[in-house]
């Protein structure tokens, strides 16, 4: 029996459920976890994570199908990004395989929070891992703590799909060679005051430009970005500080294999997006938001798709992908596990 929620009129926060995963690394192993009741963490003053950021995060979706059927969509590519965050920051990294166990436990104990198929919610689930044991010096914990919990959400941007406007910002994301391709908070952190000064200017993220140049295009704070050229092409950023993003990597693949577009994955230049038909935002949260204007330092960077809806080329892509994650088209091998 589904909880008796208003799914409609979820935005993306946080609600309390009934059960997460918890597990912990001491002594050189991680312990067999458990789920729980208790939504709380007490840790001790000096934990690793509150004076040198030892923290990373995922982010993966449930789903319920046309069909009924509740399920996760590419856990295991969740699975490998946060094994090899975690060997970036120094932390033992989580087995791959107890972190999809225990992705499908959660949402099984969580059953009645996953939204039903076409309220346009879903259930979010949020791994997380951070050193919980005592460090004053420079040095990783010894002691960690791994868990899953879960919110049911409705759409990131309060607009849905309609398009929003971003800028450029005079901010970096992440330093060459540093950790732009991880999923850590740190990342995040560095994000927050662009973020907060773009929303009080009226744009919902900003776009990074690469710190050596600043010519290229990375990402915004917390989405990769895709274009569509004037032939229909999918064009796609390539850096090595921006995030190995799992819609981005699977709107690749569709595109590819469903659609029949050509894909271009390749440095782009600031100078080159007026030439471009479409923009988007991919990544779990949103799936794909579309971009109708780019602030570029007052010169306003205006897509032929509009203010009003997706362009053509997203609007099937976004269709084509939702379309396999709820079961309404048939998956590649792998993508869909079923709970």
């Amino acid at each position: 029996m589904k909880k008796d929620i208003d799914w409609g009129s979820l935005g993306f926060e946080y609600t309390k459920t009934d059960k997460r995963f918890i597990a912990e690394y001491r002594d050189g192993a991680w312990n067999e976890g458990e789920l729980s009741d208790d939504e709380n963490l007490v840790i001790n003053e000096c934990a690793g994570v509150l004076h040198y950021a030892q923290e990373c995060f995922e982010g993966l979706k449930a789903y319920t199908t046309e069909d009924g059927r509740t399920v996760c969509f590419r856990p295991d590519m969740n699975a490998e990004r946060m094994y090899n965050t975690a060997l970036r920051l120094a932390m033992p990294p989580f087995p791959k395989d107890k972190f999809v166990e225990a992705v499908k436990a959660v949402v099984k104990a969580n059953e009645a929070w996953v939204p039903p198929y076409g309220s346009g919610a879903t259930l979010y689930l949020r791994p997380e891992m951070y050193g919980i044991g005592p460090v004053i010096g420079v040095k990783p914990s010894d002691v960690y703590q791994f868990r899953i919990f879960c919110t049911p959400v409705g759409p990131y941007f309060k607009g849905g799909a309609k398009p929003v406007k971003l800028k450029v910002s005079d901010y970096d994301r992440a330093a060459p060679r540093g950790t732009g391709h991880i999923k850590a908070g740190l990342n995040y952190a560095m994000s927050l005051y662009a973020i907060e000064l773009a929303h009080e200017e009226g744009y919902a993220e900003n776009v990074y430009l690469d710190p050596p140049t600043r010519t290229k295009i990375e990402e915004t704070g917390g989405a990769n970005m895709i274009f569509v050229d004037g032939d229909g092409n999918l064009v796609v950023p390539k850096s090595d500080s921006i995030l190995p993003s799992v819609t981005r990597r699977s709107i690749v693949y569709v595109a590819e294999n469903y659609l029949g577009l050509k894909v271009d994955e390749r440095e782009v230049t600031l100078a080159e997006v007026p030439n471009f038909k479409e923009c988007g935002l991919c990544g779990t949260a949103a799936v794909i938001s579309p971009v109708g204007l780019i602030n570029d330092h007052g010169k306003e960077i205006r897509f032929e798709s509009g203010m009003e809806k997706m362009g053509p080329v997203i609007q099937k892509l976004y269709d084509t992908l939702t379309g396999i994650q709820m079961g309404r088209i048939e998956a590649p091998e792998g993508w869909i596990v079923e709970i």
